[in-house]
């Protein structure tokens, strides 16, 4: 017959309670108007630049906590919840004092992550067509981009991201944000980006940022960039 002691029935229990806990804080909840899109790539795709770990652990967590935060005021705010994510970004203004900077943070984290996500993926090498004649132009060559950018990152105080942006005539510059802030909250687009949040290196690189900022260039995918180029030219390019 199976027995079991006092001890580790505890022991057993407290083992349960904690692993149900760990499932509820990381679960997409409360449901809302923004969702955690599924990566459109493997977990493994950006390695070993990016580790499968780093990205489980940025993406299903840090990124979904920031939805979770978000469609948790939405479900005080209903009329916030009937404004796309852009609207609310572009004028944060609009938005209640008492939940304007957990719409700021927390917004921001998703629109910039949704960004991040999509245009990685990829075998990095050199843009090419219409993103490497704006890059030759407006930083004087590839080169010369990587350099400004990867400067641009390792002054980033702390957390923040390193930005691209693109004007509606596709002229290019180059700035830092701190936190989850984004260029949105200025009236800009994103062309891409780069998160130096400890977050999205620690584990493989720990305290080396340069060396993530530099590795992280083997996994952009330049057909994605290419794409939103296109759409900040036609006044289509949202997050």
């Amino acid at each position: 017959m199976f027995t079991m002691d006092r001890r580790s029935l505890i022991l057993g229990s407290a083992a349960v309670v904690a692993a149900s806990a760990l499932s509820r804080g990381y679960a997409q909840a409360p449901t809302g108007p923004y969702k955690l899109d599924p990566l459109p790539y493997p977990t493994s795709k950006n390695e070993p630049s990016i580790d499968a770990q780093t990205m489980e652990i940025h993406r299903d967590r840090h990124h979904a906590a920031y939805v979770n935060n978000l469609n948790g005021v939405m479900t005080q705010q209903p009329d916030l919840a009937k404004r796309p994510l852009l609207e609310l970004l572009t004028d944060l203004n609009s938005v209640p004092e008492a939940v304007r900077t957990t719409v700021r943070n927390n917004g921001g984290g998703h629109a910039n992550h949704t960004m991040f996500w999509q245009i990685m993926g990829g075998a990095g090498g050199e843009p090419k067509g219409d993103v490497k004649a704006a890059i030759d132009r407006d930083f004087g060559g590839f080169d010369k981009l990587q350099d400004q950018f990867n400067a641009a990152g390792m002054r980033v105080f702390g957390s923040g991201w390193v930005f691209v942006t693109v004007a509606r005539d596709g002229k290019l510059a180059l700035v830092t944000k701190p936190n989850q802030d984004t260029p949105l909250m200025d009236g800009q687009r994103t062309l891409m980006g780069n998160d130096v949040w400890e977050h999205a290196y620690y584990l493989k690189y720990q305290n080396r940022r340069p060396d993530y900022l530099k590795a992280w260039w083997n996994v952009v995918n330049w057909d994605k960039v290419s794409e939103r180029y296109s759409a900040a030219k036609a006044g289509t390019l949202t997050i």
